[in-house]
């Protein structure tokens, strides 16, 4: 193999984009760790610029439309940042298009290197970096693209574009997995069952088959039938919590208090599942010319991730089969263990072959389960970045689509607030599970008169905090799910130190003796930011890392809690009335919450989130019948008796 290193507009300019997916420092350092790893094997490496000057001017024409000016010769902001920098003997090559190869140089330097592979990291992946790859495959190249050093201002785009190349023959892999590569042919292979990933995702087309054939006879099937099925499934659970609890210690690393109670909400959420769909089945509507029945989609996708195992998955497996459809469940790999052994409840249950499917694999195996036929909707859980392949998807398709992308959740805590209580609640919210939860306190803001008072109360509370070995019981902050996790939750607090200043570690930086866990652990961090654009405050870390904000007033406090992308939760500390109506007036989250952290949530509250945190319906409570289901209005007589033409009534309108 013969490869070339070709970094695609890795210039300030465009790294700068305030709307950039990944964030700039995560693409930097990763495209930083390919190129040394290609330097030190002695891989051929050449920068594509992006090259404008004035006299002429030579700007794209859609440039000269909008009236941008930017990767100007000479300028600061048309080189790499130092990390990327050529050195001597690795060409750059100047372009004004969207491509290298049409540059001789480029297709020059191909020829007399006899290159067979290019491998790509850099921006505008939806646009320079497709347009290289689809040159090269052209020039009869193999392509590799670093997935993890390609960044894209246009992120459902650049997932478009993923999903053409990848359909292509691209190889699409993160940094450190295609420098390993280059030593040498590595197929991913499953350590247990020995099979690569790539053989099993040619079994996705006809795992949802078993599920397409049982369709049929699950929506027939009375709603009462259903109800009574649903309500053996907790019954079940009761009786493996310790079991989950220990399992979730081992396999993921959360706290084993933590995954006990996981498994007790679950039990409770089962149950109030069952009890929300018998009263929707009691309630009907009729009128003397039409009536609306509610139909299922007959086949759901769910797609749940590994730091909340068993909750997730339930609480979308039980509303979507109570509600009549089949489930093809693709959970995180992560959690393997984990979701084989919840897997085995359903048959203790009694639940039938067929109602619910498991399919494992990762990203590739799930998008190809969305993208079968017979997928009537898809629920998801997962990071906003991997949101934006699922939104493409499911759009392309016109499928109905619920997904929660995480959230970076602000307190803010007012002068008036009980400030111990604060203090306690928001530590706890931070750090509790490594901070590796959606709801997590990712963000504190304070009141510049209550500011010093805080920050001590939050120093001590977040000190007598226990962490170290997940399956002891006093353990509230365990290890990071992995040595990969830990390392790119230290990645982004490295990147914030260079712009926020320095770390408050309340355990010290000495990591647990834990020889199942050892390199997973990450001392909880608390980083004093007030650069809103720093990407430590716009980007959710799910780690234990708390940045804290100032605030001079109430517009500044609101302004810095809602000027994030994502918008799960927030929530607000005072003993102000007048504060909390214009909380509750202003915050943009889904959830808002009132004297809380915002971690944790109701097992049967409508969840979702708003903005970037969240597409489509929330899950639990009134919303599940609405996601799982979908209207269909029908004129004049027909036999409504039976259990396929349920009537359902308006729904209720939900407060808050």
């Amino acid at each position: 193999m013969k490869p070339l290193l070709l970094l695609v507009d890795l210039q300030n300019d465009y790294l700068s984009s305030p709307d950039l997916e990944p964030a700039a420092g995560a693409v930097v350092q990763e495209a930083a760790r390919l190129l040394q790893h290609c330097r030190e094997r002695g891989v051929a490496v050449a920068h594509v610029w992006t090259t404008v000057s004035r006299d002429p001017d030579n700007r794209m024409p859609h440039w000269k439309r909008a009236n941008l000016w930017q990767c100007e010769e000479g300028t600061p902001g048309h080189r790499p940042p130092e990390a990327l920098a050529p050195i001597d003997g690795e060409p750059i090559i100047h372009k004004t298009g969207f491509s290298a190869f049409t540059t001789p140089f480029l297709r020059n330097l191909v020829r007399e290197l006899e290159i067979d592979t290019v491998i790509l990291a850099g921006t505008k992946a939806h646009a320079c970096v497709r347009q290289v790859a689809l040159d090269a495959m052209q020039a009869g190249l193999a392509v590799w693209v670093a997935s993890d050093a390609v960044a894209s201002d246009d992120p459902l785009h650049a997932a478009i574009t993923r999903r053409y190349l990848d359909a292509r023959g691209v190889e699409f892999a993160p940094a450190l997995e295609l420098a390993a590569k280059l030593a040498g042919p590595s197929p991913s292979i499953d350590e247990e069952d020995g099979k690569s990933t790539r053989s099993l995702s040619r079994s996705v087309s006809g795992i949802p088959s078993a599920a397409r054939n049982f369709a049929q006879a699950w929506r027939e099937t009375p709603m009462t039938m259903r109800i009574d099925l649903l309500r053996r499934l907790p019954r079940v659970l009761a009786t493996k919590i310790d079991h989950f609890g220990a399992l979730m210690a081992t396999e993921i690393g959360k706290p084993v208090r933590f995954g006990r109670i996981e498994a007790t909400r679950s039990v409770e959420m089962l149950e109030g599942i069952a009890r929300h769909a018998s009263d929707e089945h009691d309630a009907t509507e009729t009128h003397s010319a039409w009536t609306v029945r509610r139909r299922p989609h007959g086949m759901v996708a769910a797609i749940t991730p590994w730091n909340n195992p068993i909750y997730i998955p339930l609480g979308k497996i039980a509303p979507a089969v109570v509600h009549g459809n089949t489930v093809v469940w693709k959970p995180a790999p992560e959690a393997r263990a984990l979701s084989r052994s919840l897997f085995e409840c359903f048959a203790e249950a009694g639940w039938p072959e067929g109602l619910v499917t498991l399919l494992e694999g990762n990203r590739r195996e799930a998008e190809a389960l969305m993208s079968s036929a017979g997928i009537g909707a898809v629920t998801f859980t997962g990071s906003s970045a991997a949101g934006y392949s699922v939104q493409e998807i499911c759009a392309r398709r016109h499928l109905r689509l619920q997904a929660e992308l995480g959230g970076n959740n602000a307190a803010v805590v007012w002068p008036d607030a009980d400030l111990p209580e604060a203090a306690r609640l928001v530590a706890a919210g931070a750090f509790a599970m490594a901070g590796q939860r959606c709801t997590a306190n990712r963000r504190v803001i304070i009141h510049k008169a209550c500011r010093h008072a805080f920050m001590r109360l939050l120093l001590n509370e977040s000190a007598a905090l226990k962490w170290g070995d997940p399956l002891k019981d006093e353990t509230v902050i365990g290890p990071m799910v992995s040595i990969s996790h830990r390392e790119r939750v230290a990645g982004v607090v490295e990147r914030a130190l260079a712009e926020c200043g320095s770390a408050l570690r309340p355990l010290g930086d000495t990591e647990p003796v834990v020889r199942e866990f050892v390199g997973r652990f990450y001392p909880p961090t608390i980083l004093c930011c007030d650069n809103q654009a720093a990407e430590v405050v716009q980007d959710e870390t799910f780690g234990p890392v708390l940045v804290v904000q100032t605030a001079t007033d109430w517009d500044s406090a609101m302004s810095a809690a809602n000027g994030v992308r994502q918008g799960l939760v927030a929530s607000v500390f005072t003993n102000s009335p007048e504060i909390v109506h214009r909380f509750l007036d202003e915050a943009q989250a889904g959830i808002l919450k009132i004297n809380h952290s915002t971690a944790d949530a109701a097992v049967d509250a409508p969840f979702g989130g708003w903005k970037a945190s969240g597409v489509g319906p929330p899950e639990h409570g009134d919303f599940d019948v609405e996601f799982f289901t979908r209207p269909q209005t029908v004129y004049g007589e027909a036999d409504m008796t039976g259990a396929s033409a349920q009537r359902t009534r308006t729904p209720r309108k939900v407060s808050g």
